[in-house]
């Protein structure tokens, strides 16, 4: 029998919420990223509307957290024109706000049911950050996950990646300007754990969840706990608590200030298009 039935906090109402959405499934309460029309970028009102949500079903909702998107894709990464780039020259406050996304995806670590992940389209930048931090994740073998698409940063995204996949596929990732995996790719270099056809990451995920229910959520939430903690024995929050300085520090150098001058200049299509075109392939 699942859990479910035998939590009275189940039921308990969630506010409602305008840039996502809570979804109770049976086992599974899904935050769902529901700005479909700006490819579920992540604004700050979505932040702090999923690190609310996520707070609550804490003690609320089933015993197993689902995140997915809305629309033709999961997310396209953090929306440039609120937290991509700083207001203005303050590497202290920009360090600031970098840590405090780390902090909202270390909640989904620290949380005490299993958070799930299902992506589907695509998964950009500072949405694989968050599933890095899920403790499974289901991708469709199509999906397109992988760096922003101009480097304006750096040392935020793949360091993450690097306990999941290791330092030379880090490497690969980021060396490389927007470069991107599929999901068959990830599953094979370890970022997720199954890629199934894009109509079945849903349903994998509910699957899983269910059988997951089965187990007391107690016991469940101190598996999760043993296998976090050796993690952080090999270093894995040392290693996201250092990210933020690395990206705001970049932020501020001469190249990276040159190159928004010139994306300024040029338009963002044009910027995108210049670096995802390999050099033997220009005209």
């Amino acid at each position: 029998m699942s859990q479910l039935a035998s939590e009275p906090s189940a039921q308990r109402d969630l506010p409602t919420y305008r840039d996502i959405r809570v979804e109770h499934a049976g086992p599974i309460s899904w935050i769902v990223l529901a700005r479909p029309d700006k490819a579920n970028a992540l604004s700050n009102a979505m932040l702090d509307e999923f690190s609310d949500a996520l707070a609550r079903l804490t003690d609320a909702g089933g015993p197993v957290v689902g995140i997915r998107g809305e629309g033709r894709g999961f997310c396209a990464g953090y929306d440039v024109d609120q937290v991509g780039k700083p207001k203005a020259a303050d590497p202290v406050a920009d360090r600031e706000r970098l840590a405090r996304n780390i902090d909202r995806y270390l909640a989904i670590w620290d949380h005490p049911k299993p958070v799930i992940a299902a992506v589907h389209g695509y998964c950009i930048a500072g949405a694989t950050q968050l599933c890095v931090f899920c403790d499974l994740t289901i991708v469709a073998e199509d999906a397109r996950i992988g760096e922003p698409a101009l480097p304006l940063g750096g040392g935020y995204i793949a360091p993450l990646w690097a306990p999941l996949v290791g330092p030379k596929r880090a490497k690969e990732l980021a060396f490389l300007p927007g470069n991107a995996i599929d999901g068959r790719t990830a599953v094979e270099w370890g970022w997720a754990n199954q890629a199934v056809p894009a109509d079945r990451v849903q349903a994998t995920v509910e699957g899983l969840a269910a059988r997951m229910a089965k187990i007391p959520s107690d016991v469940l939430r101190i598996k999760k706990l043993s296998i976090n903690r050796t993690m952080d024995a090999m270093g894995v929050r040392t290693a996201a608590a250092q990210v933020p300085e690395m990206d705001a520090l970049l932020h501020l150098s001469p190249s990276v200030l040159q190159l928004r001058e010139w994306i300024g200049e040029v338009g963002l299509k044009t910027a995108i298009a210049e670096f995802r075109t390999p050099p033997e392939e220009r005209t």
